[in-house]
Parts: structure tokens; sequence; C-alpha cells
């Protein structure tokens, strides 16, 4: 059946929404209604779907009949944190008005993105791949933060998709779809509210309208100019599992079949190393083999390959035999690229397990392309973590986010709790010319690694990153939210109204403050109302009066716990930063002294006791009887050797003491 099936019986569209506004749950109904997870669901659905256009009441599922969200959102993290970190696809049949086959079918490709602004990139690629997307407004929020940021994101591409709006969650209690329809119009231009689709997951209302309008708005995939039946696969993912690396490809032209020698190209279409196919096959979303993907086809391959990155999106497939062919190949937007925006040391809880943290990660890596790896050296105090960590690694992030997650993933997948710094952006730093330190023409460098800060008195110029914040929050909560974004040293602060509830707040803001707790902060603020946005601003960088703030415990500087702040709160957060270092470190023979240092002076102070033995006490009886000289003898050896232990004792950090850093403005 799949080979009768013309390019213009296809369909490739997507999900895009605000975090938890249910794209999973929907995407699992679809799976269902199209016969993906099994005869006996499908007849459910179908029933359920032609009571429903009958009049029927919805029918209120048991646990045995939720949402399968498990089936697109596999990874362990997902399913614990209920979000969406990786898109996934599936390829579906549907029998259609719309299809012009003499089998009167559709072929449907499906992505579930993720609606968290780290994850922001996945979105973009998805978008990249499709001539649709089904924009889903939860009836109970309506518009946030991710939902104009998605949408945007959709029609500024070179080829924007067809956009569908649905409502989501429409049988909850306090759902209003009718004023969040009429809000979603005004604010997203959309000029008819009765084209919005009410949908309900759980109670499979609306499921089977929004898969007809899918298949009768969406356009079909458009031919390649050069369309000649020569082999053209244009990579959308690629991920590493026990069997090798998987390619999830999309056939633009010609067809692919196992045991055809292919190459990876670019550009310059120069001669590529072979690979020969060994499987091919669709995602349903599990794994079908077929031997063959044909044009318009979307599935997966594997040839061989031992890294992803080999492959990244967007990377052409052809056949070995036309590399030297002048062939059109078609590409995404350089916005696909990933691009760390954090960078933090990872280290393991013992030195003992580095190796076993190395291979950690670098399996890791080969799922999560976001992630950039580099060994760190342990010699020194820079970011390998001198002597209070030993070596380690250091790791690029997408947003705080993807932090957490990917130190879950360690946890969940590997038994490996490792000790995650906290993660620094990059500045831009201007050394300008000075006499005094010999330097006759200034030059500039990008700082990601904060052992290479200027030292005190070198004459600089720091460019911070800046970002454009979006927040939507309710009426009653705008001075909150007005006195965070100050906090945070944001600047050109706006205010406007979405309905009489809501309002939107645009400012600009330095990302530091951002990438610390700036959305924890928010959700405290608003009760968990309030939904977060950013972008890179124009233009993306600022001067800052910035200093560095260095920890250190017993004289001696702790690199990993170093951060920038701005030069007017350095003691302010150092006084907190050392606060909460004396509450999580552990009480040693010894005291430990906890210092904090920016411009060459000691801001901050804290001592945490050392344990003390009463060595005027032996069996229960005072040593010494009544000679004070004996005494003070005791007292002053046991000060001696505490002052020694201090000398030469090291202190054990734990994440709880990097944390300390991470929360120092709450």
């Amino acid at each position: 059946i799949l080979k009768e099936i013309p390019l213009q019986d296809v369909r490739n569209f997507c999900f895009i929404a605000h975090v938890d506004h249910g794209k999973s749950s929907l995407s699992s109904r679809i799976l269902e209604l199209t016969g993906n997870q099994g005869p006996e669901a499908q007849a459910l659905a179908w029933k359920i779907a032609q009571g429903l256009a009958a009049g029927d009441a919805p029918v209120n599922p048991d646990a045995a009949n939720r949402e399968k969200i498990e089936l697109l959102d596999s990874l362990a993290v997902e399913q614990q944190r209920g979000i969406t970190v990786k898109a996934s696809t599936a390829t579906m049949l549907y029998q259609h008005d719309s299809a012009v086959g003499p089998r009167g079918t559709l072929l449907l490709n499906m992505y579930d993105t993720p609606g968290h602004v780290d994850f922001g990139r996945e979105v973009i690629r998805s978008l990249c791949f499709v001539q649709g997307a089904v924009l889903l407004l939860d009836a109970t929020q309506g518009i946030q933060a991710q939902t104009w940021s998605v949408y945007e994101k959709a029609q500024s591409l070179p080829h924007p998709p067809e956009i569908l709006l649905a409502l989501t969650k429409i049988d909850l209690e306090n759902a209003r779809p009718v004023h969040v329809a009429l809000t979603a119009c005004d604010w997203l231009n959309w000029d008819d509210p009765d084209t919005i689709i009410p949908t309900s997951a759980r109670n499979r209302v609306g499921i089977q309208q929004v898969l007809d309008a899918v298949c009768a708005k969406v356009p079909s995939p458009t031919p390649i100019d050069d369309d000649n039946d020569t082999l053209r696969a244009q990579v959308v993912d690629s991920w590493y599992d026990s069997r090798g690396v998987n390619c999830l490809v999309q056939i633009v032209s010609g067809e692919m079949k196992e045991s055809d020698r292919i190459s990876i190209v670019g550009d310059n279409m120069a001669q590529a190393l072979s690979y020969s196919v060994q499987e091919i096959g669709l995602l349903l979303p599990k794994a079908c083999r077929t031997g063959t993907l044909q044009r318009g086809q979307m599935g997966y391959c594997r040839f061989g390959l031992r890294d992803p990155r080999q492959a990244m999106p967007g990377t052409m497939l052809i056949l070995n035999k036309d590399c030297n062919k002048q062939l059109l190949l078609p590409s995404i937007p350089k916005e696909t690229e990933t691009r760390s925006v954090l960078y933090a040391s990872v280290h393991p809880q013992d030195v003992s397990g580095f190796d076993d943290l190395c291979n950690a990660v670098n399996r890791l890596a080969l799922n999560d392309t976001g992630l950039e790896v580099q060994k760190t050296s342990s010699v020194g105090g820079g970011e390998g973590g001198g002597p209070f960590l030993g070596p380690g690694l250091r790791v690029g992030f997408q947003g705080l986010l993807h932090v957490e997650v990917f130190q879950q993933r360690l946890q969940d997948e590997f038994g490996i709790e490792a000790i995650v710094t906290p993660p620094k952006v990059p500045y831009t730093i201007t050394y300008l010319a000075n006499k005094r330190s010999n330097l006759e023409e200034s030059y500039t460098e990008v700082v990601e690694d904060l052992r290479n800060w200027p030292e005190p008195g070198v004459k600089v110029k720091i460019m911070e990153p800046i970002v454009d914040v979006r927040i939507i929050a309710r009426v009653e909560d705008a001075g909150g939210v007005m006195d965070l974004v100050q906090r945070k040293r944001g600047t050109e602060l706006r205010t406007k109204p979405i309905d009489e509830e809501k309002w939107l707040f645009t400012a600009r803001v330095p990302w530091a403050e951002v990438a610390i707790d700036f959305h924890d902060q928010l959700k405290n603020i608003t009760a968990g109302y309030g939904s977060l946005d950013t972008s890179e601003a124009d233009p993306p960088l600022a001067e800052g009066a910035l200093s560095k703030v260095d920890i250190m415990l017993n004289g001696e500087v702790v690199e990993p716990l170093a951060f920038v702040c701005h030069r007017d709160n350095a003691q302010g957060e150092a006084r907190k930063v050392a606060q909460k270092l004396q509450g999580v470190l552990p009480r040693q023979q010894f005291v430990t002294a906890i210092q904090a240092k920016a411009d060459g002076k000691i801001i901050a102070s804290e001592r945490i006791k050392a344990f003390r033995k009463d060595v005027l006490t032996k069996s229960g009886k005072t040593v010494g009887g009544g000679d004070q000289t004996r005494k003070m003898k005791l007292l002053e050896k046991q000060k001696k050797g505490k002052k020694r232990m201090q000398d030469s004792g090291k202190v054990k950090l734990s994440q709880a003491a990097f944390n300390s850093v991470i929360s120092r403005a709450s």
C-alpha cells in the first residue's frame, strides 16, 4: 500500500505549544485513532468518535484507557517530569476524501515537539520538515509565553507551515474555551474563532476533527525542482541505541533500499565515504522494518555510523555513485544549529569514578547533540576543580533545565551521581591599550572559563550577553514581576494587557541573571501562573560593570564556586553564598574559613567551627587535677594539631555547595 501512495497524499505536520498544553496527550490519541496502537484501541476510538458526533456524552476514561504519552515520551526523565525533551515522530495511514491516489489513503508524518524554551531548537528543526503545524492552546490558561514564541518561530521560517489552532483540556471545570479563543484571535491575528478546534485528549473529544483538518488544510510536500528519481534523503534527526546510530530521514526524491551504497555529502558535493544501508523502516512510533523508503516517506535507517554528529539535521544522503553529479540539495535555516549558552564542569563524587563518568557523558552526548563536551585539567584551581573536585568534564548546555535533565539522565540511565558546578555564561572582554601593562593595541576575547577572567587592575571593557524576556502573568502579580525584572537589572520594561486578567511584560535582561534562578523566582511570585520565554536580544551584548567573586576555603580559591555579578551587588551576593555554604558544608575536625574576594578585597567571611574533643577529661576524671599548667599544655597541643589539620585537610564539596551559588539571589 505504501508504494501506491503518491506525493500528493503525504501530509507532514507537528504539534507546537507551551509547556504542558497537551501535545503528547493529543498525539497519543491520534495514534490510537489511526490504528498505530492496535485494532482494539482503534475500534474503541472510532466508536467514541462516532458517538460524540451523534451527540452522546463524552466517555470518562478509566485508568486503562488513559493517554499513552509514553509512546512518544520514551525517556525516563520525560515520563518522570511530564515534559517532552526530544522531538519524536510517528508515521500513520488514514483514509480521507482529500486523497487522490487509488487507495484513498493519506500517509501522515506527525511530530511531537518539546514545549520548554531550552529545547526550542528541536521545535525549529521540526518546523523545517513539515508543511503544517497545529498550535495548541490550553483552555484553562490561554496564551502563554511559549505559545507566542513558537507561533513567531513558525511564521519567521522561509517557508512557513500552514497553522491550525486547537484548544485542549476543554473538559476541565475551569476551562474557558470561548474566552481563550477570542483572545487568541486578537493576539495572533486569527480571522475566525469558529475554526479553532476544541479538544479533550482525556475524553477523546475533537480528535477526529483535528485529524480531518490536517488532511484537508495542510498541503503536501513540494517536489524538488530537478526531481529525476535520483536518491536524495535529508536527515531529520539521529540518535544512538544498543544497535548503533539510527538516522531519521525524509526522502526528498528517489528511493532508498537496503544494501544501497550511500554517502553523506555537503554543499560542495565532494566525494565522501560510502556506507551500506543495513536496515530501513518506519516509526509507528515503534520501529517497523520495511526494507525501502520512497519519495515523501519518512523513516529510520541504519548504515554503520558510530556517532550521530556525523549526520546532523539537514545533512543529505545520496547514492555513492551520484557523488560527482551536480544535484540540487535542500537546506535548513542556520537557527537549527546547536549552540551552547551555558557552560558548567561535571565531576564524579569520587575521583576514581572519572572514567565511568567520561563513558556515561559520551554515551549521553550521542543522543543529545546539544551537549558540548571536553575534558578539563585536574592541575591547579581551574574548571578542573583542583584539589577540591579533581578532574572533570567541561560541558556546554542549552539552558538551566537542560542541565537538570542531563544530571537526572546520568542518575537514571547510568547510576552516577555527578557534581555539576554552577553554569556560567560567556563574556566578551576587550583588553584596552595601556602603557602600564605594555599593551600597545586593544584586543578582544570570549571568556567561557572564569579562570581566564582578567586580574584586578587591568583595564578592560566587559560585554555581557543580553536576552529579550517575555513574561505573561496575572494582573495582581504585576508589582512583583516588575520588581523582579528591576532586581535582575532589566531595562526597557514594557507592559501591555492581554485581557482583563493577564498582562504581557517585555524587557531586556542580562542572560546571567536569567540563567540563575529567574524562572523559579517568577513561579514563586506568581504562584505558578507566570510563564517565561527568552530570545536573543538585538544587539546581543551590552557593557556591564561586572566583578568576579572568588570563594576561598581556608585561604585556597575554589574556582568552580566563583561567579560573576554586578559590582554593586557583589558584597550582598557574596555574603549570601558564604552564609549558605556555612549551612551546607560538612563540619570538620578543623575550623573551615569561608571567604569571598572581589577586585582584590575580602568582601564576606564566615567560619564553620571544628569538632572539639574534651582533652581535659579522661575516663571521667579531670586531667592534671588542679594543675593549670598541665591543662594549658594539653589545650595548646590540641590547638597545634587542629592547625596542622587545617593546613593539610581538604573540605569535601557536595552538590548542595554549588546550589548555594545558583540560588544566591533567592
